[in-house]
């Protein structure tokens, strides 16, 4: 995916910050497992207290679902 990004408008980095991160479904709860039948991986993305705000099927998606919701996103490995 080809999208611009303006970094003029880009969220407040204090407030705003997101952390995406992958998460191996087999570490996820059985009722969470059950709901994705064939894939290995999610990607979670995360508030700054560790709260889980989400978990999407690609790291693209994350950033983007991010971005969307004025927030600003920080990749953790």
């Amino acid at each position: 995916m080809n999208e611009k990004y303006d970094f003029d408008t880009a969220p407040d980095e204090t407030g705003n910050i997101v952390y995406v991160r992958p998460v191996e479904v087999a570490d996820l709860p059985a009722d969470l497992r059950e709901q994705v039948p064939g894939v290995t991986r999610l990607y979670a993305v995360h508030g700054p207290d560790g709260e889980r705000l989400a978990l999407v099927r690609d790291r693209a998606l994350a950033f983007s679902l991010a971005r969307q919701n004025e927030l600003a996103p920080v990749s953790v490995h």
